[in-house]
């Protein structure tokens, strides 16, 4: 008679680990990132810290502290920051209005739509757009000084400016405020504003209260995507203005092209400091937005 211990054990054969088939949907892009990113920036960052014969230095990062670079970075804060402040208030207000606003139903299909293509449109296309608009000889600039006697340009304005920019800007960081709000403002709680009620508080108070300090880490993490994705964009603003708005995007573009001073390896260090800055705003957004997601649970 054969004991437990004296029975021989089957032989299990050595399983080979698969990757999951799940993995190739990731694979391009993956690939995308690793081509079209990663490697482009290490490229950057390297070059910022080498001269033109390839040796390390750090005369690059100190050329950045030259008056006129510093000043086109402030511009260039300055611009992003009054674009994402405006992006934010009036994108909070427009989701507000159609997502807790008792607007018809039928207004947030195309708006949301909307909002996805304008979010998008930018370069060449919306220079030409504003110009035709609201340049010198613009539909609404000729409309407005033909039907009513005002004439824009006379008052001061200049879409070709820090002003004119701006508002330029404002035609894709309203929708994707809207994109990144509307999600949050859907994930208010019911059961929290009828708690409220019962206990005796106002609309103001409720959003005082509970609603606007539950949504703060998403303003502030969409205000920071706002600003890097203002503080970036370089199609637009060279299409636009041109020369005549020294920004950070359109100072990079011209050093890389040597138009200027022939430095390419300045233009990196010019681009390693927008990464830097891009990123902590893109880190931000990161941070407070999964912050954020602990309430929407």
């Amino acid at each position: 008679m054969q004991t437990s211990a004296s029975r021989p054990h089957p032989v299990v054969a050595p399983t080979r680990r698969r990757l999951p088939l799940a993995w190739l949907g990731v694979a391009p892009f993956a690939a995308f990132a690793g081509l079209f990113l990663i490697l482009p920036t290490m490229f950057i960052v390297l070059g910022a810290f080498r001269n033109a014969a390839g040796e390390a230095t750090l005369e690059n990062i100190a050329n950045l502290f030259q008056p006129s670079i510093l000043a086109a970075y402030w511009i260039s804060i300055r611009i992003s920051l009054a674009s994402a402040l405006l992006g934010c208030l009036i994108g909070f207000a427009v989701a507000a209005a159609v997502t807790l606003g008792g607007l018809p139903g039928w207004i947030r299909g195309p708006l949301l739509t909307f909002s996805g293509v304008a979010s998008n449109f930018a370069g060449v296309p919306l220079a030409f757009a504003f110009l035709a608009t609201l340049g010198r000889l613009g539909l609404v600039t000729v409309l407005l000084k033909d039907w009513f006697g005002i004439n824009i340009y006379a008052m001061g304005f200049n879409l070709l400016s820090f002003t004119g920019l701006t508002l330029t800007y404002l035609f894709f960081q309203i929708p994707l405020m809207i994109l990144i709000v509307t999600p949050a403002l859907d994930g208010l709680k019911r059961e929290w504003r009828e708690a409220a009620e019962i206990l005796g508080a106002s609309g103001f108070q409720y959003w005082r209260i509970v609603a606007l300090p539950i949504l703060w880490p998403t303003l502030l993490g969409t205000l920071a995507l706002l600003f890097a994705n203002s503080f970036g964009a370089v199609a637009t603003a060279y299409a636009l203005t041109g020369s005549s708005l020294s920004i950070v995007p359109i100072l990079l573009f011209a050093q890389i092209r040597g138009d200027v001073l022939q430095d390419p390896h300045l233009g990196y260090a010019l681009a390693f400091g927008m990464i830097v800055v891009t990123g902590i705003a893109n880190f931000l957004y990161v941070w407070l937005r999964t912050r954020s997601e602990r309430w929407m649970k």
